[in-house]
């Protein structure tokens, strides 16, 4: 029997492509001709797979698991799942294989075309394929958003909850969001502690809580603490009751020097220091001077112990709820100085003034109660009884409001009866508000909440495999975690009661209604921080000895740079392609000063316009080139599998086993250069394959060391830097702009690679062979509004595998699911 083949090139190939996928099939043609039978264009460039595919995958070698010695051009529809295998390959150049002779790439680019015809023909033929997604539990992001929702209140989820599998690039794929014995115990307990946490207790018992800064750079403005301070911290801090807290400050100019014995020289000048809790002082005093340098002369480490504890236990009445609490040192003029010698660079240089590392906060202490309605409170009680005959209607309103918020829907007697007996039981062994906490407890604990769908029986009558729409309550729930990591708001719920949302006209409405909220910041700072891997710079520590101007405020300032450029673009309606190409970022005085740039002064974050090219787009950025090195070395063959992965959504395959991928000098051997380094990989045609095509990709990059800098020489033998390449298809790729230049060229290879993350993250599963017509024309679709991001998500909303589901096969089980649905 004749085995058919896998490989993949682009959507709209240098142009020979107006249009793809389902939406657009009748604007293909090839080349100049005149619009000839998609079948005629297939088989006018078969031969270019007899002439260069079948020496390795014909029935012999069959490499691949493939076997093009019988294929014919009918084969692409017969098995679409393996030819959109084929069509990825070549799109990514990984076919032909790097290093052995290769068509055109006008020619490859013509064969992708008609290979895509026939698939898009073949998928509109059959039918919408929608697929399967699992029960979805909420993960942890969804989850604190929910509890910030339903109660004001912002939990740490990562402190409440098991950490959560990702899967296909995310974290909230809903096959891998299962339920084990020890996720319910910390579901159950975290419900336990945050119903305590909006309901509030009178008299509690008191509290330490401790919290440490992290930032290396203390001796400049830092903000959100008050304007004409220096260093400091401020923290987010929940005081449960009205009463007495003890506030202690650890002081210091080098981190836990008080408990070393290091010399206090900063004891000689006066350093006057604040405390606030929400803006308004709280407490006073200065610390250094005469008076304390004669004590510390006169009482050594006593007069050390007398000093710190003017800092400890300082207790100030607070009342009940979620309060900004700061604390930081009063900043000199430069006329006036905090040292005899200040450094000519601020921030740096300056290490003998008092600093502040850390914080506790302990009570309460003779605690009055809730004397004032908190932010919790006042979404939770929304009636409060006067009479005993009025508990519990009382009690039921209450539920029932927080039930309807939290399940995401309506609400009936089935829903309400098992929260109503644990108020019950709480009512019975305590009071009203005990009552109201234990069925906060439970609407916390329901599987109601921690799920993020309920899917409904299909309607009767269709077979399985066969697509039908979902219901407009989850088509509302599916778009409020998609744009907003969080559920439905009340108009989605309304809209979707009365079902309308699932009319095109609304959905368009709503979508573009979601966007415009600052919700959808989290297509920010959750889709695309984890499409482009930039999580991980919190994951990576530079190594010190080789990197030491790298720092905590550094890192901080890595992560909000991106965060501020992602938003800059996907949510101010410009092209996706200026990801790549954007002549902007936003900086504090800390990165300017690390990326060369002048006449940034502060910690505040603005926008500059960058006149260093090399700085353009996301290869120019810190957060990018950090996550793509390894502690102590720079790696173009993690840029450039990046840059497969991420940019061009093709992915390398994973290194063979037993194969050695140490490039580091034996002890003892003259370091040889990254380039020669790199050659070892392509000495074998077996790994030239894939790092024939990494490696250039990565070497273009290389004269930005690990944290960003730009360099050019190598750290280890002092040689100047190679960066030359050229990639697989013969493209030369010797710099940053080069490379950006090259991938930009054919832009659909880069939207195609954000639509497949977007849809993947949208529909919380992975995309399979029947979901590549559907990208293929959100792609496409995407070009009439300049591939703007609001186009994509609207395009993945209104697709089918987003407004619909396949019914499940009823004797195996889900065969799609099974498939990897």
């Amino acid at each position: 029997m004749a085995r058919s083949s896998s490989v993949h090139r682009p959507l709209a190939a240098r142009g020979l492509r107006a249009a793809a996928g389902i939406a657009g099939i009748a604007l293909l043609g090839a080349c100049a001709e005149q619009a000839a039978p998609p079948g005629a264009a297939l088989s006018a460039h078969w031969p270019i797979l007899d002439g260069y595919c079948t020496d390795c995958h014909n029935d012999s070698e069959y490499a691949g698991d493939l076997s093009f010695d019988a294929a014919v051009p009918d084969d692409v529809s017969a098995d679409p799942e393996t030819w959109e295998k084929v069509v990825r390959k070549l799109r990514g150049d990984l076919m032909p294989p790097p290093g052995g002779p290769r068509p055109d790439a006008e020619r490859v680019d013509a064969l992708v075309a008609s290979l895509e015809v026939a698939l898009d023909e073949e998928a509109a033929t059959r039918g919408a394929m929608p697929g399967r997604v699992a029960l979805h539990r909420l993960n942890r992001t969804e989850y604190a958003r929910a509890i910030e929702d339903l109660f004001g209140i912002r939990v740490d989820a990562a402190a409440l909850l098991p950490s959560d599998i990702a899967s296909e690039g995310f974290d909230n794929i809903a096959e891998v969001l299962s339920v084990s014995p020890t996720h319910l115990d910390q579901y159950l307990a975290a419900a336990r502690d945050i119903s305590i946490l909006a309901i509030g207790e009178a008299a509690p018992e008191p509290v330490r809580t401790g919290y440490r800064s992290d930032r290396e750079n203390r001796t400049t403005h830092i903000a959100g603490l008050p304007l004409g301070t220096r260093g400091g911290m401020a923290v987010e801090h929940y005081f449960p009751a009205d009463g007495e807290y003890e506030i202690s400050l650890s002081i210091s100019s080098i981190p836990g020097s008080e408990l070393r014995g290091y010399p206090y020289g900063w004891l000689e000048y006066r350093h006057r220091l604040v405390v606030t809790i929400d803006g308004a002082k709280v407490y006073e005093d200065f610390i250094g001077g005469e008076e304390d340098s004669r004590t510390l002369d006169q009482e050594q480490i006593q007069g050390v112990d007398r000093i710190r504890n003017r800092f400890r236990n300082i207790r100030v009445s607070v009342r009940a709820g979620h309060r900004n609490v700061a604390a930081s040192f009063v900043a000199r003029s430069f006329a006036e100085g905090d040292y005899l010698l200040r450094s000519l660079t601020p921030g740096e240089g300056v290490p003998d003034i008092p600093r502040l590392y850390g914080l506790e906060i302990t009570g309460p202490y003779n605690p009055t109660g809730i004397g004032e309605s908190t932010e919790s409170r006042d979404r939770v009680f929304v009636c409060y009884p006067q009479t005993e005959s009025e508990e519990s209607p009382c009690a039921r309103e209450i539920l029932q409001n927080l039930a309807y918020r939290a399940f995401r829907r309506p609400v009936d007697d089935d829903d309400l009866e098992p929260l109503l007996g644990f108020y019950d039981a709480g009512r019975a062994g305590g009071n009203f508000e005990t009552g109201i906490q234990k069925g906060v407890m439970a609407v916390l604990g329901s599987t109601k909440f921690l799920y993020r769908a309920e899917p409904g029986e299909p309607p009767a009558g269709l077979d399985p495999g066969a697509a039908y729409a979902i219901s407009d309550l989850e088509l509302a729930w599916r778009l409020a975690f998609f744009v907003w990591s969080q559920g439905p708001d009340e108009t989605l719920l309304e809209l979707a009661e009365q079902r309308l949302l699932s009319d095109p006209g609304v959905l368009e409405q709503q979508v573009r209604r979601m966007l415009a909220d600052p919700r959808s910041a989290s297509l920010v700072t959750n889709f695309a921080f984890q499409w482009l891997g930039v999580r991980r710079v919190d994951a990576i520590d530079p190594d010190p000895r080789l990197y030491p101007n790298f720092d905590e405020d550094l890192r901080r300032a890595f992560r909000e740079e991106m965060a501020l450029y992602l938003d800059s673009i996907l949510r101010e309606e410009r092209s996706v392609l200026e990801l790549l190409t954007a002549s902007h970022t936003f900086v504090n005085e800390r990165l300017a000063r690390h990326y060369g740039i002048g006449d940034v002064l502060g910690d505040r974050f603005r926008r500059v316009e960058l006149e260093d090219t090399r700085r353009w787009g996301l290869f120019g950025k810190a957060s990018v080139l950090m996550v793509t090195s390894y502690p102590d070395r720079t790696s173009p063959v993690l840029r450039g599998a990046w840059i497969m992965e991420h940019v061009i959504a093709t992915p390398p395959a994973s290194v063979p086993a037993g194969v050695e991928t140490d490039l580091t000098p034996a002890p003892g051997e003259i370091p040889r250069t990254v380039r020669e380094r790199l050659a070892r990989h392509r000495t074998e045609p077996s790994c030239n394959h894939c790092h024939g095509v990494i490696d250039p990709l990565g070497q273009a990059l290389e004269n930005f060391n690990v944290i960003g800098e730009w360099r050019t020489r190598e750290r280890e033998n002092g040689l100047p830097i190679d960066s030359t390449g050229e990639l697989a298809g013969g493209t030369p790729v010797n710099n940053p702009e080069e490379l950006r230049r090259a991938l930009t060229a054919e832009p659909e290879l880069f939207v195609q690679a954000l639509a497949e993350k977007l849809m993947r993250y949208g529909l919380g599963r992975g995309l399979r062979y029947y979901d590549m017509p559907t990208v293929r024309g959100i792609v496409a679709d995407s070009a009439s509004a300049g591939y703007s991001f609001e186009s994509i998500v609207l395009g993945v909303a209104q697709s089918a595998a987003f407004r619909m589901r396949a019914v499940p096969d009823s004797g195996t089980g889900d065969a799609l699911q099974a498939r990897g649905d």
